[in-house]
This record gives C-alpha cells, structure tokens and sequence, in this order.
C-alpha cells in the first residue's frame, strides 16, 4: 500500500514539471547551410518561452570564432514577439569562414529563467569555387568586408579648424615675443649706408666739442666721452675688442701695427683721462684741446678710405612707443583673445574628433 502511495506521488510530480517544461523550445537554424568562401550566412537563434521569461543568448566578440575557421562578424540585438499567449526571442549572428570544407557548429548554451538550455547541432558546408583566371570578372571579391566608415565630409570641417586654430596660436606667439622685445608689431626694415669707422668717430667727437664749447659738461665727462669714441674707433677699425680692454691691453695691441710715436700719444691721452675719472686730476682747456688733437690726428692717420657698403636696420621702439601703456595694452588684449580662441578651438576640435571615432 505503501509502495503504490509512493508511485501515485512521483506520477504527480512528473505530471506537474512536464507542463513546465515543454513551455520552453529552444533552437537554431541557418539561413543557408552550403555557401562559398568568403561568404555569409545567418545562424538564427530562437527561444519560445512564457512572456516576462529572462532569456541570456550567447555573446561574440566581432572575428570571434565560434568553431575553428568559422568566425562571427557581427551579433544582432535580441527582439522579442508574442503569439498565442507565448514569447518568441531571437538573436541573429552572422557567420563566415575562410576555408572550404565542412563544419559542425556546436550545441549553444542558452540561460532561460536561470536554467540552461542547448541547441541543436547544426552542419554547415563551405565550398570551394574555380577560378576562371582568364575572366577579370571573376577576379573581384564575392562582398565587400567592410566600406570605409568616414568621409572626408565629416573630417573637412575638423582640419580646417585646426589650420585655423594653428595660425591663431601663431599669431598669439608672435605677439607675445614682440612685446617680450619691446618692438613694434609690424617690423620694417630700411636700408642706409653704413658708415665707415672714422666717420662714425669724427661724428662723435664733433658733438663732445660743441659740448666743450657750451660748458654744459666736465672734464670727466669729456674725456670720457673722448676715450668711448676713441675705443669704438679702435674697434672697429683693428678689430679689436677695445671697450672690454685696458688702457695697457690696447696699447700693447696696437704696437705690433702702428708706429711708437702714435702709440705714445695714444698713451697720454688714456693716461690722462684715467687720472681724470678716477684720481680727480684737473686739467687746462688747452690740454684738452691738445688731447683731442692727438685723437683726432691718430684717426686721421690711421682711417681707411673705402665705399660705403649698405646696411639693414630694423624699426625699434622709441622710448615714448615703450612708454604707452595704451598700444601695449592693445596688444595683450589681442594676443590673450587670440590664445583663447586657438585653446576654444582646440577643445572643440578633439571632443567633435572624439564623438566621430566613438
């Protein structure tokens, strides 16, 4: 009695899980099971199950082989119909392989409601076509593996935005160094006639005299002067490094090339203005003027008489130009707008560049 009590409760149980069961049918089919090299086709999963039922399909990376030699290309969404109070689900992978020969695609495992289902193993048969070799319209491919997925539509804007964003920057750094040098925005640059190194001497010596001759300057400041013309004479005329010189270094420079009797006036005249600049020696007019005779004799004598060659001399600011703290402020306005701008630009620019990649 026992054991027949047992068996009716089993019968019960089966009955019950059976209804359950067979509510769930899952399956796979191939849209084509024979295709060419290079080819594709469709392997189409379906699972019919009660609505609301969680279904989890397979997943595959795009080149991700699903059995050796055939890959998935691409996986579709999964969509979902009812019909007669049933739910049908589906996901759709596209196959290819590269080899001819015959395949058998595995059992898929397919989670509904957390349990876990199998699908038919499916055969698929990749084929081998000849080649007519003498045919060009054989030679193209069967299909395209993938078109080129931007135009330069899309890109243009981009890089002409970034030329732009470019000279902006550009611009801003070439504004930048002007002000850093304190010279003009546009530069322009005239031609003169370079002067030779004893005119450029008897030009400042003309002015140290008409000084003398107001009394606007001392006798310190005269034989300074003297003395600067001087070495700038030197050095431009023997080449010579004459302002970073001593009184001694020059002399003993210009023995090796002009006669002792120059060399000892040339002597006198720096002996005299170093005793004048720095040991407060005093001196007559007459001296003065017999100093300034001795300079101007020894550059008379020793000048060299050639064309004047061309020289390129570039604008500079005046001291009023530097001074106006209203051009210089224009200045820092535009190069800060155009710094902004070019920074604008470029941000746009990578996050446009970065949506198009995404």
């Amino acid at each position: 009695m026992k054991t027949i009590t047992n068996i009716s409760l089993l019968l019960l149980l089966l009955l019950g899980v059976q209804p359950v069961a067979a509510q769930v049918k899952v399956e796979g089919r191939l849209s084509a099971t024979t295709i060419p090299v290079g080819d594709q086709t469709q392997l189409k999963l379906t699972v019919t199950a009660k609505p609301g039922t969680a279904v989890v399909f397979p997943a595959y990376k795009s080149q991700q082989q699903m059995v050796e030699g055939v890959e998935v290309v691409e996986m579709s969404n999964d969509s979902t119909t009812e019909a007669d109070g049933m739910s049908v689900t589906w996901r759709s992978y596209t196959l290819t392989a590269w080899d001819g020969k015959k395949y058998n695609l595995p059992q898929l495992k397919v989670k509904v409601a957390g349990k876990d289902y199998f699908t038919n193993s499916i055969p698929l048969t990749v084929t081998e076509e000849a080649v007519d070799s003498l045919s060009s319209a054989q030679m193209r491919p069967q299909r395209d593996i993938l078109d080129n997925p931007y135009m330069w539509s899309e890109w243009s804007p981009l890089f002409w935005l970034s030329i732009l964003a470019l000279l902006c920057g550009a611009a801003c750094y070439y504004l930048y160094l002007r002000l850093r040098g304190n010279k003009p925005v546009i530069s322009r640059i005239r031609f003169v006639k370079k002067q030779l190194p004893h005119q450029k001497a008897m030009q400042e010596i003309e002015q140290i005299k008409t000084a003398a001759a107001q009394g606007t300057e001392d006798q310190k400041v005269y034989f300074t002067r003297l003395t600067d013309a001087l070495r700038q004479y030197l050095e431009d005329r023997f080449d010579i490094s004459a302002k970073e010189m001593t009184s001694s270094e020059i002399i003993f420079r210009l023995q090796k090339e002009e006669d002792q009797q120059k060399i000892d006036e040339l002597r006198q005249v720096f002996e005299t203005a170093d005793l004048v600049k720095f040991a407060k020696y005093s001196t007559g007019d007459s001296e003065k003027e017999h100093y300034m005779t001795q300079v101007v004799e020894f550059i008379q004598t020793t000048k060299i008489e050639k064309e004047a060659v061309v020289e390129k001399i570039k604008d500079e600011l005046t001291d009023e130009q530097k001074r106006g703290n209203r051009s210089r402020m224009t200045v820092k306005v535009a190069a800060t707008v155009l710094l902004v701008a070019s920074l604008a630009l470029i941000v746009y620019i990578a996050v446009s560049a970065w949506q198009l990649i995404g």
